[in-house]
């Protein structure tokens, strides 16, 4: 259940944002407008009452054909006294939802906030297509770059027919490899060699 006095301080802090508590059995969650989520995550990680310094994980999740069709799920802890420098909030976990429609699916980024948001906003972005703005480098992360669309979304095509590629610059065959490994042994063996004149011995 989530704890009134977390949406209480959420609200005076951040007039105007529009703050939700929906039941959730395992975790207290909390949506809020796209428009203050800045806000919020800032407000969630510095005030003294809530200290939740940790970002765990960024995902989301495609509702199609309901709307508003995508949500963007952000998971915090405050660590309580295992983090705190000064007087330390109580331990607990936070479940924080953006709800985004379908033809409009973009959301601030949280990278100012929390800097470990850069990947797993990339993450996001390339597996749901959801725009995270103002990230300082947002492209793909675990699919190619010339993957076309977004393989967890609900209207994304379940089989695809591509071209393999090999991110290797050269390929050997097995005669080519085994001919490399006897010419640098070569190399090696000249390069040990003495080059100069021998040395006069000399007699007492």
């Amino acid at each position: 259940m989530m704890d009134p006095a977390v949406a209480a301080i959420l609200r005076d802090a951040v007039p105007g944002a529009v703050i939700d508590e929906p039941p959730a059995g395992d975790m207290p969650t909390i949506v809020v407008d796209r428009g203050h989520l800045v806000e919020v995550c800032r407000t969630l990680r510095d005030h003294a009452s809530l200290q939740f310094a940790l970002l765990a994980e960024i995902t989301a999740a495609d509702y199609l054909p309901a709307a508003p069709r995508f949500e963007v799920v952000y998971h915090l802890a405050c660590l309580g006294e295992a983090y705190a420098t000064g007087p330390a909030a109580p331990p607990r976990r936070l479940r924080l939802k953006v709800r985004l429609a379908g033809d409009d699916p973009r959301v601030p980024s949280i990278v100012s906030i929390y800097p470990a948001a850069g990947w797993l906003e990339r993450e996001v972005f390339d597996l749901f297509g959801l725009s995270f703005e103002g990230h300082p480098d947002l492209r793909r992360l675990l699919m190619p770059d010339d993957w076309e669309g977004h393989p967890l979304r609900k209207d994304a095509p379940v089989q695809i027919r591509k071209a393999t590629q090999s991110a290797s610059p050269l390929q050997l065959s097995p005669e080519e490899f085994a001919a490399n490994i006897r010419a640098q042994r070569e190399q090696s063996t000249r390069q040990a060699r003495p080059t100069g004149p021998p040395e006069p011995t000399r007699r007492g």
